[in-house]
Formats: structure tokens, C-alpha cells, sequence
């Protein structure tokens, strides 16, 4: 299932290419602004496993044999866009996960799921995304990124509106998930969620399926973070919807659906970089989820 990535990224010239030739997206989404960490989010455990660099503009999480840590916004939101830079775990990660996820806080929950799957040194990551409506979830994607995220930082956004939710890697969509409550699938549209981010070890399931367990001989495991925005419409969790529904840049005609630039390079991250995708798994759906032909996931 793994592939040699140094064969991989010249896929980075032609993504390239592709953005030059295209011209303008028409849904282009706004640039996250850089703030620091403290702008936006608090540490919520481990608070000495969170390193601070820059005036607490780049912070590292660090995970040892004891504990990991993790972060969470300082408020909750309904739809916005929301953004962060990272660099994961180099060198043999096997064995630990680094997520980056909305959530809100009740037992029928909303999810919206980065996470990375750590590999032995030399082999990929695993990005899997998820998306939990009215606590259920089920809905795992994964796909391998076109370039080493253990490198350089890189850009993970997700765009939330009343229409659709859509993962983005450097502005590249890797997945859609429209809402679809016109086919009985339920969307998250009234539970406000934070956003969170974590590093924790998780041997027992991450790599695969939980036969490479995390070498401690390595650690710390360190996870570096920059560029915290958020930009939505902040709520109670109570509340059950936006004050500004409707005015906001997101909800607007342009950002109801992807163009077809868009779609062009989501369909390039799935012939290129899937690896698993709950719609088309038989032995799980032997009926195809609904939402997948409106995803474009099939």
C-alpha cells in the first residue's frame, strides 16, 4: 500500500502548473491571517509538554512515554474557516497520531477530523479525515499528501458553511462533505464547536492497524505549529444559530460548492493519493452511503 514518495512529489510541479494555467480560482478562499498562539487558543492538558517559540507565534508539542498534550480554541463556533500551519513528527513516527479537530461538546456530537497517522522512518504519512453528525461517524477517508509534511510547514484549513464542509492541504480541497439532509443524512449546522489539536500515542491502532508500536528510544516526538487562525462567528454553546447567518464571507453564492478548478484538483488528490475510502468499502456499506454521488467520493 505504501509508495515510494521521492516518486511522488514532482506531482507538486504539476499542482503548480495546473494553478498556473487555471488563473483565478472563482471561490478563492480568504488568506489566513498569522497570529499568534495566545490569540485564539489555551492549552487544555500536559501544559509543560507545550514549547513556545517567537513571542508564542510557533509553538511544539512534545510526547513522551508519560503524556502528550493538546490545545483548544478559546471559543466555540458555528461555520467560519479555520486554519493552522504545521510540521509533523520527522524521522520514525510509528505509533503516534497528530489531530487537528472540531468538535462540539455533547454526546450527539459534531466532528470534523485532520488526523495524521505516524509511519516508520522512510514511509508516508497517513492523512485520515472523518466527519461525525449528530454523534455518528463512520466516514473515514485516507490518502497520502504529495510532499513530506515532516519538512516544512504546510497549510491544513477547513472551510464550514451551511452548504458543505471542505478539508483543504495548502488550499488544495481533499475532500467534500456536502450537506445532504434532503437524503436523510444529517448535517452539522447547530451545535457550535471549538477547534482542538493534540499529539498523543495511539500504537495500539495507528500504524498499521496497530502491528508498528511507538519506539520510545525516540523520543521526544515533537509536532511544531504556527499561523493559529480562526475566523467565525463565535457562539455560546447553546446557541443554535449564526447572529450573522447568511452575511458572512463564507455563506455566500461563490462558497455553496467548489468550481470546477476546485473539483479538478480534488479529483487529482483522489486518482493520486487515496487510499481508503468508506464509500466505496463493500464490506462495510454493501449500499453506498447517500451523501458519496453529491461528495463526488465515488
Amino acid at each position: 500500500m505504501c509508495r515510494n514518495m521521492a516518486a511522488a512529489y514532482p506531482w507538486t510541479l504539476f499542482l503548480g502548473m495546473l494553478v498556473m494555467v487555471s488563473g483565478t480560482m472563482g471561490a478563492a478562499l480568504r488568506k489566513p491571517v498569522d497570529v499568534a498562539f495566545g490569540r485564539n487558543y489555551v492549552p487544555t492538558w500536559a501544559f509543560d509538554h507545550i514549547k513556545y517559540f517567537n513571542g508564542g507565534n510557533e509553538i511544539q508539542l512534545h510526547l513522551d512515554k508519560y503524556t502528550g498534550t493538546g490545545f483548544q480554541s478559546k471559543g466555540s463556533y458555528l461555520f467560519g474557516h479555520f486554519s493552522m500551519q504545521m510540521k509533523l513528527v520527522p524521522g520514525d513516527s510509528a505509533g503516534t497520531v497528530t489531530a487537528f479537530y472540531l468538535s462540539s461538546q455533547n454526546s450527539e456530537h459534531d466532528e470534523i477530523d485532520f488526523e495524521f497517522l505516524g509511519n516508520r522512518t522512510g514511509q508516508p504519512y497517513i492523512l485520515q479525515t472523518n466527519v461525525f453528525t449528530g454523534g455518528k461517524g463512520d466516514r473515514e477517508q485516507r490518502i497520502y499528501l504529495w510532499f513530506d509534511p515532516t519538512k516544512e510547514f504546510h497549510y491544513y484549513s477547513v472551510l464550514w458553511n451551511m452548504y458543505m464542509i471542505v478539508f483543504l492541504v495548502d488550499d488544495v480541497p481533499i475532500r467534500v462533505f456536502k450537506n445532504c439532509k434532503d437524503l436523510g443524512v444529517k448535517f452539522p449546522f447547530n451545535q457550535p464547536m471549538k477547534i482542538y489539536s493534540s499529539l498523543w500515542n495511539a500504537d495500539d491502532w495507528a500504524t498499521r492497524g496497530g502491528l508498528e508500536k511507538t519506539d520510545w528510544s525516540k523520543a521526544p516526538f515533537i509536532a511544531s505549529y504556527r499561523s493559529f487562525h480562526i475566523d467565525g462567528c463565535e457562539a455560546s454553546v447553546e446557541a443554535k444559530f449564526c447572529a450573522t447567518q447568511g452575511a458572512r464571507w463564507w455563506d455566500q453564492k461563490e462558497f455553496q460548492d467548489l468550481d470546477a478548478f476546485q473539483y479538478r484538483r480534488l479529483s487529482w488528490v483522489r486518482q493520486k493519493y487515496t487510499i481508503y475510502n468508506y464509500c466505496t468499502d463493500r464490506s462495510r456499506y454493501p449500499s453506498m452511503p447517500p451523501e458519496c454521488k453529491r461528495d463526488r467520493d465515488i
